[in-house]
């Protein structure tokens, strides 16, 4: 969410993070964008669930969409790309599957 919010900052304009349709939002502690730090590691989600991140996400056009009112905001991409490379948000594959709910712990496996 710290990734969603500096983007916001720096646009100087509002995001809703589901504009960014992710399947998994977390709070890291680290900052804006520590999540590309994870690329290639092993999570825990709660009790059970385990992800490997695979690779950052190339972003779309549709993270320009505001998911409510359809009304675009190219410059969200323009700064996306020209700051991160076109990326934000992380791509992973579900190595054990488990139930995961709000607040459950996130713990660094390797």
């Amino acid at each position: 969410m710290q990734t969603v919010a500096q983007l916001a900052n720096d646009i100087e304009d509002e995001l809703d993070h589901r504009q960014f349709r992710a399947n998994l939002y977390a709070n890291f502690t680290d900052g804006a964008f520590s999540e590309n730090d994870l690329v290639g590691q092993k999570l825990k989600l709660g009790d059970k669930a385990v992800i490997a991140i695979l690779e950052r996400d190339p972003r779309c056009k549709m993270i320009t969409l505001d998911p409510e009112t359809g009304e675009e905001k190219p410059e969200i991409l323009r700064h996306i790309t020209r700051t991160q490379g076109r990326y934000a948000g992380l791509y992973a594959a579900i190595l054990v599957e488990g139930t995961v709910k709000p607040g459950d712990a996130i713990t660094l496996l390797s």
